[in-house]
């Protein structure tokens, strides 16, 4: 788990630091919109659309632009988006994978194929690295939310399956169909969290060094700059030292 553990320190250090937040916002809001299509635009009777617009308020996404998302899958004339996942190697060796949200497969897949080509990594086939990876729900709360004793009993009455705190937080998993039901235990008990949502957790890690690093972020960089780019995953392990120095 050090590996997922770290790596979602250095996803939170890289938000706090990016200056493009409207780029966050737009894939924040097509998930919104895509939720709300499949289901019910009420986020009390749609857990999908509930998850979607808690991780927005999380990330400071003003009340106008979810509403707006929200309304936007109403309009009968609107986008339709598919979702689908890419699978493939980066640097190193590091299984990664890609989820996307696009009105145009071909485009996306070329651009993802691409990125991949340039940057020392290989698509793969759908499954390639999947298998090293297990779907979860994964609810954040800041250290100020109590200490790990608390936070503990908490996730085990909300029915969650594990707990990592430490002194930037806690990351409490569980099983992905419970994601709706835990973090509405939690909330009630520890109050908001910082995120809410779904994610593939690593199963097995692969180490990498300062340069095996640099490269896999330039990767995950360039995917992530894509705007039919949803969210990227990758199962490595670096060293504490390591990761200071990027």
């Amino acid at each position: 788990m050090a590996g997922h553990s770290k790596w979602a320190n250095i996803q939170h250090r890289k938000g706090r630091q990016d200056a493009a937040r409207s780029k966050l916002f737009s894939k924040l809001s097509k998930e919104i919109t895509v939720a709300a299509k499949m289901g019910d635009p009420d986020p009390e009777k749609n857990p999908r659309l509930r998850l979607a617009v808690k991780e927005a308020k999380s990330q400071s996404v003003p009340k106008d632009v979810i509403e707006r998302a929200i309304k936007k899958s109403q309009a009968g004339d609107g986008e339709n988006y598919d979702e689908i996942r890419y699978e493939g190697y980066g640097p190193g060796g590091v299984a990664v994978i890609v989820e996307a949200m696009t009105d145009n497969k071909n485009r996306t897949a070329s651009t993802v194929r691409s990125t991949f080509s340039k940057n020392g990594g290989n698509l793969g086939e759908t499954g390639s690295v999947g298998f090293m990876f297990e779907r979860k729900g994964e609810v954040t709360y800041p250290a100020s939310a109590g200490d790990a004793d608390t936070v503990m009993m908490a996730a085990i009455e909300a029915g969650a399956e594990d707990v990592e705190s430490s002194e930037d937080g806690h990351i409490i998993t569980c099983a992905d169909t419970d994601l709706n039901e835990v973090s509405g235990a939690l909330e009630k008990e520890l109050g908001e969290s910082d995120s809410t949502k779904l994610i593939w957790q690593p199963q097995t890690t692969t180490e990498l060094d300062l340069e095996g690093m640099q490269k896999l972020m330039k990767l995950i960089d360039a995917l992530e700059d894509d705007d039919d780019i949803q969210r990227v995953t990758a199962n490595f392990e670096a060293s504490d030292d390591v990761l200071a120095q990027l």
